[in-house]
Order: structure tokens, then C-alpha cells, then sequence
């Protein structure tokens, strides 16, 4: 399956690499076989645009009290929160980082309300270096997340990279969503972090360098939850 985010990518490298298949065509005929083995050039990087804009279907873990990974990737790090970070109180920042081999759909990390989305015009810097956690481009999206009875803002954080220009962000405020359900994806290498308060994440379920699927792998959980 091939995300809609990507349709306008698809149709327009499928168009160049059969343009290019018949150009090389033309000049094997003119100029000899050995122009024939440049063909598969053309056809494996139209494979790899298609590989890269897959959307698989995923059922995300049903299990209440639970924060799945909005991201295909690696944890780069896990770092506790004051309250004076984003969150305006104590609670945990998981980073996940995305290399071009990922699956880029982003997905709700919970069941939420959109209360927010907000959009920082930045720079493009590998988002392997630590300064490019603020100064990239990023969306924000700010959820609120009800447990218990009470109301908890969560955080998805989509930032741009070295490679990735376009994050796509395919929800709106108020717009109520279920754990494991697409939100949009960033196109090409970036990073998605996760913001939880204190009091949801009382597990920390994953360790850095992990690998983690997006809508599958459970980053945290709230403590000894029924």
C-alpha cells in the first residue's frame, strides 16, 4: 500500500524513470549492448520512491494506558523533562530518529483530541546533530488525552532534517483520533519525538538505540494501570 502523501512523488519519479528507460533504450540501439545494463538503473531507483512512500497496515496493541511510537526508526534518546520544557511540567522526551530506509507515516501514539498544531518555519540541518532539535522546521502537535477521568497534554513533535523538506501533518485541531491512526509523515530522513507528563509515563518500555515500529512498538506505559 502506497500513502496518498506520496501520489504527486510516485507519478512524477515513474514518469522520469520511463523516460529515462527509453532514452537509455535509444542508445543501446545506436550505440551497442553495452548501454542495455544502465536500464535497471531507472527501474531500481522508481523502486526504491515506491519503497519509500509504503504505508503497511498495522493494528496497534489494545491494551489501556499505553504510548505507542508515532515513528518507524531508532529511540536516539530519552530525556527527562522540568517543568519548564514544553510541557509546562515534570514528565519524559523520547526522540525517534528516521533514516531514508524507514517507513515515514506517523501515527497517534494515543486515543486524543487535537488541541493544537503548530507549525516553526527553521533550518535543515542532520537531525542527527543535537543543535537541529530546535533550530529545524517542525510541527507541533499538542493532544489531550484523558485518563482516569483527568485531561493530560501528550506531544508529537514532527521535525524536518538534512534530506526531508515537506512535513506533512494530516489532522486538524479538535479532530479526535485513535491510538495507531495516521496523523501524516515527513518525506525522506527526519525525527519525531514524543512528550509525556510525569504521571503517564511511569514504564519507559524501550531503550536507546532501539529500534521501534510506528502504531506497533510501545515506548511507555502508564504505571501499574488496570
Amino acid at each position: 500500500m502506497i500513502t496518498r502523501h506520496g501520489i504527486r512523488e510516485v507519478f512524477i519519479c515513474g514518469a522520469l524513470a520511463a523516460a529515462a528507460t527509453a532514452g537509455i533504450y535509444f542508445l543501446a540501439q545506436r550505440h551497442g549492448a553495452g548501454w542495455w545494463a544502465l536500464e535497471i538503473l531507472p527501474l531500481e531507483f522508481f523502486g526504491w520512491v515506491l519503497w519509500f512512500f509504503r504505508d503497511p497496515q498495522r493494528i496497534a496493541p489494545s491494551e489501556p494506558g499505553l504510548f505507542i511510537s508515532p515513528a518507524d526508526g531508532m529511540v536516539a534518546d530519552i530525556t527527562p523533562l522540568g517543568p519548564e520544557g514544553k510541557l509546562g511540567q515534570p514528565g519524559v522526551e523520547i526522540g525517534v530518529f528516521m533514516n531514508v530506509f524507514s517507513v515515514h507515516v506517523n501515527r497517534m501514539p494515543c486515543s486524543a483530541v487535537i488541541e493544537e498544531i503548530k507549525h516553526m518555519p527553521g533550518t535543515f540541518m542532520d537531525v542527527r546533530d543535537p543543535q537541529s532539535y530546535e533550530k529545524n522546521e517542525s510541527t507541533t502537535l499538542t493532544l489531550s488525552y484523558n485518563h482516569k477521568g483527568r485531561t493530560y497534554p501528550v506531544m508529537v513533535r514532527q521535525i524536518a532534517g538534512l534530506v526531508a523538506r515537506r512535513i506533512v501533518t494530516a489532522v486538524k485541531p479538535n479532530q479526535r483520533l485513535e491510538r495507531g491512526e495516521r496523523l501524516g509523515m515527513i518525506k525522506f530522513g527526519s525525527r519525531v519525538e514524543l512528550y509525556l507528563p510525569q504521571e503517564l509515563a511511569g514504564e519507559i518500555c524501550v531503550k536507546i538505540g532501539q529500534q521501534v515500529s510506528a502504531g506497533l512498538t510501545i515506548l511507555a506505559k502508564v504505571k501499574n494501570d488496570d
